[in-house]
């Protein structure tokens, strides 16, 4: 079998698992949406890409303003799906530990050497960040809290179109995943947000150098951006899947003290 016969069989063994075709807003069939994101899944690595029960990123997280970055921070990424996350920064010599199960979650600032439970607010846009990833998309987790449906093609680079699918979620929340129709590699996820203003704006995370570790493609390169405006990046320098994590990392520690050393895992 080659490799082209390989994939067209990944991809109707995908198609044949999932579930019964619901129906999205105004009555259109999720059908084309589900072979959209079999062939994404599939592009990503398939069934080792469905597989992946954890990750552990390195990298670096900038904070850009007209153009330019006015500042960054070293982190380090442990996640547990679908709900568990750790995130590490360090910059100026400061460190910030970020850390959130389900609907519970705590933040370590290491300037003020100080250990607290999330707000309501910071725990809502976790889980918003959660519900709007690719990874939340393709690996299904919105199964059940959502509709899917199929928007059609938009245009891309010159000459290029995406497939557009979109998630709607129980509670309102609605996402727009962009694929590339040449490759199936995801683009964009775009979601609407409430801004400390009230204002409604607009967030578009971008995915871009496709990297390959052990059989699975993850996009090392993330850009946010904000109303329009290019706000942030993720830069991964490192990705490792499957690596067993302790349950203890997740838990609130007694002593704020013993989070100022580096995470062993």
């Amino acid at each position: 079998m080659n490799k082209n016969s390989a994939i067209l069989v990944l991809i109707l063994t995908l198609f044949a698992i999932l579930p019964a075709v619901s129906f999205g807003q105004n009555g259109k069939t999720s059908k084309e949406a589900e072979a959209v994101l079999a062939r994404s899944v599939a592009a990503l690595g398939g069934e080792k890409y469905l597989n992946v029960t954890t990750a552990v990123g390195r990298g670096r997280f900038s904070i850009i303003r007209d153009g330019a970055v006015i500042s960054f921070q070293s982190f380090i990424d442990v996640i547990v799906f679908p709900d568990k996350e750790r995130t590490e920064f360090k910059g100026g010599g400061i460190k910030t530990v970020q850390t959130n199960t389900g609907e519970t979650g705590w933040i370590f600032d290491g300037d003020a050497e100080t250990l607290k439970d999330q707000t309501p607010t910071q725990i809502e846009s976790f889980r918003r960040g959660m519900r709007v990833s690719i990874d939340y998309l393709l690996r299904g987790y919105w199964r059940g809290q959502a509709e899917l449906e199929y928007v059609g093609k938009r245009p891309a680079t010159l000459g290029k179109r995406n497939d557009v699918v979109r998630v709607t979620y129980d509670d309102g929340l609605v996402v727009e995943f962009e694929f590339s129709a040449d490759d199936a590699l995801p683009v964009k996820a775009i979601h609407r947000r409430t801004n400390a203003d009230g204002e409604e704006i607009t967030e578009e995370d971008r995915y871009a150098q496709f990297v390959e570790v052990g059989g699975i493609r993850s996009p090392f390169i993330i850009d946010r951006f904000t109303a329009g405006k290019h706000s942030s990046r993720i830069n991964f320098q490192s990705i490792e899947y499957n690596k067993r994590i302790p349950d203890s990392i997740f838990v609130k520690p007694s002593n704020p003290k013993d989070l100022k050393r580096d995470l062993k895992l």
